[in-house]
């Protein structure tokens, strides 16, 4: 089995990147992303993690908090899953239920940004790099709402969409390769698990050094082994059965238009035989048997 020299990220995220020596990886892939200096206070767990280990609808890869006191959601995904985008709504719901003790005011939710690195074609699109945010828009004058003075102050922020979760969707596999500014090199290493030499994004660096599938333990190099090998079974599941359906349709597809020909040659044969027309001339024009003209009579 050939590897790269690379860990992949959806597994450095699950195992190696929780650690805070490893920290300055995440900040800088973030801060990329964000566009600001991020700096994690802490990886959390969620609530919904312990509440249920195996409710996958809950989990998240990883619960940042960074100097701001804001929440970051960072979810890998590989499984191909058509409700995701509701996966990724209700995550960010339940983690402000959970940050929400009872008596807190509206103006205490931290804010939660959720990061969500898919290797699936989810819903339909051009771009690789997708950002949703919250806006009220007026029906008639379609203005954007804003905050008043006293609501800025309140909130400390000046836009009512930096109050509501703002989503990332990172579609990895639609990424063409082409690494055009910083942020474009942590998604070539997310597709390709390799990093260039003149590379500069925040954190790349460390990531090259820190993700060498070398300084993993032997038990560590085994379990990312076998990691691996499921993905490329799961992968070529996948691939195997497109294929199945892809014959599938081929051949319906061929089934339909011999019926569509049968029923024009039908039409055909019975005009001719309302004009009083041989069988034996039938035949030649149509190409019909004898005992399918019959049985149009």
């Amino acid at each position: 089995m050939t590897m790269k020299n690379l860990i992949r990220f959806d597994w450095a995220v699950k195992r190696l990147l929780r650690n805070k020596a490893n920290f300055g990886i995440l900040e800088g892939f973030l801060s990329e992303l964000i566009g600001e200096d991020i700096k994690i206070d802490s990886i959390l767990e969620s609530e919904s993690n312990k509440d249920n280990k195996n409710d996958k609808f809950n989990r998240v890869d990883l619960l940042v908090k960074n100097s701001k006191e804001e929440l970051i959601i960072i979810e890998v995904q590989n499984n191909r899953e058509h409700d995701y985008l509701l996966r990724i709504l209700f995550g960010t719901s339940k983690l402000l239920v959970e940050n929400m003790n009872t008596g807190m005011v509206y103006s205490q939710i931290k804010k939660v940004i959720s990061v969500n690195i898919v290797y699936f074609d989810l819903g339909q699109g051009e771009d690789y790099i997708y950002h949703g945010t919250t806006n009220f828009i007026g029906l008639n004058k379609k203005d954007t709402l804003k905050l008043s003075e006293d609501q800025q102050l309140l909130y400390k922020t000046d836009t009512i969409a930096k109050i509501y979760p703002e989503y990332y969707v990172i579609k990895v596999n639609q990424f063409n390769d082409v690494a055009k500014n910083t942020l474009d090199e942590w998604i070539y290493f997310f597709k390709t698990e390799e990093i260039k030499d003149e590379f500069q994004a925040k954190g790349i660096k460390q990531a090259k050094v820190e993700l060498d599938i070398l300084k993993l333990s032997e038990a560590e190099r085994k379990e990312y082994e076998k990691y691996i090998e499921q993905e490329r079974y799961e992968e070529s599941l996948i691939v195997s059965n497109y294929k199945v359906g892809e014959l599938k349709g081929i051949e319906e597809e061929r089934k339909r238009q011999e019926e569509k020909q049968r029923n024009e040659k039908n039409k055909i044969a019975k005009k001719c035989l309302q004009k009083g027309m041989s069988i034996k001339d039938i035949i030649e024009l149509t190409g019909l048997s004898k005992d399918e003209i019959e049985n149009l009579k």
